[in-house]
């Protein structure tokens, strides 16, 4: 599972379809952290990395489903696509 969005770097120019995956979690019954590693393509290096926490519902959807749609409700993943 992954996310797909326009999204601009560091130094200022787009990136059309990065790629936005969900690594490195660490949880505990109430909350997870986690980092989103955006890649411009699967087969090369990140070219940024953020953290993240949210709320952890141990009656809920796994916490790698959790955190991606954690991240579909913040405005900087707003439109992002499933992939």
């Amino acid at each position: 599972m992954a996310l797909k969005k326009i999204t601009e770097t560091n130094f200022g120019f787009n990136i059309p379809n990065a790629y936005h995956r969900v690594e490195n979690i660490k949880l505990n019954k109430n909350h997870i952290a986690f980092s989103v590693f955006a890649y411009t393509d699967t087969e090369k290096d990140a070219f940024d990395i953020r953290n993240y926490s949210c709320d952890y519902d141990l009656e809920g959807d796994n916490p790698i489903k959790q955190a991606y749609e954690y991240l579909k409700t913040l405005p900087e993943f707003a439109g992002a696509i499933d992939c």
